[in-house]
């Protein structure tokens, strides 16, 4: 899943873009609103996280021009207050939910998580391929009966070739669905992760390198 943070305290965005990464999203971050509007323009969202108080174009104008765009982000408002018309107020601009500050982490997570299982392409939150089982929202897998500890990327790969259905995924899509916009695209970090993945999984091997087009589970 990819995720937009839009926050203007930079140490609040940073925190919430870090939790967030830990459930092993692709997020990117903007501080101001016009920026939020740059990044929109060229990347595809799954959620986008926005506060309502921005710098430069506000709010509520980044939140029109998202539903007026109809590239279907689900947005989730944060509002400096939590009272009713404020809450009300952000949803009648088509905003999806709204989260009042302060807020726990947690809450923020399972939100972003249940907005992104209500865009249509994203995974359902549990997975499976032949003996394989991937529990999007406790990040679990099991293969086989056996228990398979990931690292988040290795996880972020493997939710995305999982939810392919056997369709070759390249790395530009991996690249854009588990790493963020600071990535070098030139990396070799999804050579690595595929090929320490392949091993955690076991035998018989079931992810397939499709020579100059990507990745498929078999």
């Amino acid at each position: 899943m990819r995720v937009l943070v839009v926050e203007d305290d930079q140490a609040l965005a940073d925190v919430i873009a870090r939790g967030l990464r830990q459930e092993a999203l692709a997020v990117d971050v903007a501080y101001d609103g016009e920026e939020a509007i740059d990044k929109a323009s060229f990347t595809s969202y799954d959620v986008v996280v926005l506060d309502r108080d921005l710098p430069k174009v506000h709010g509520d104008d980044v939140c029109r021009h998202l539903t007026s765009g109809g590239n279907g982000e689900r947005i989730l408002m944060l509002t400096a207050s939590g009272t009713l018309d404020d809450r009300v107020s952000g949803l009648a601009l088509g905003a999806d939910d709204s989260l009042p500050k302060p807020f726990a982490m947690k809450e923020l997570v399972a939100r972003v998580r249940a907005l992104g299982r209500r865009v249509p392409a994203v995974v359902p939150p549990l997975l499976t391929h032949g003996n394989l089982t991937v529990d999007v929202p406790q990040r679990r897998v099991v293969r086989a009966g056996r228990e398979i500890r990931l690292t988040r990327k290795e996880f972020g790969v493997l939710e995305v070739l999982t939810s392919a259905g056997g369709r070759v995924v390249s790395s530009e899509e991996l690249l854009e669905k588990v790493w963020d916009e600071n990535t070098d695209p030139f990396t070799n970090a999804i050579r690595i992760t595929v090929m320490t993945l392949r091993r955690k999984l076991g035998d018989p091997p079931i992810i397939e390198t499709v020579v100059g087009v990507g990745y498929r589970l078999v």
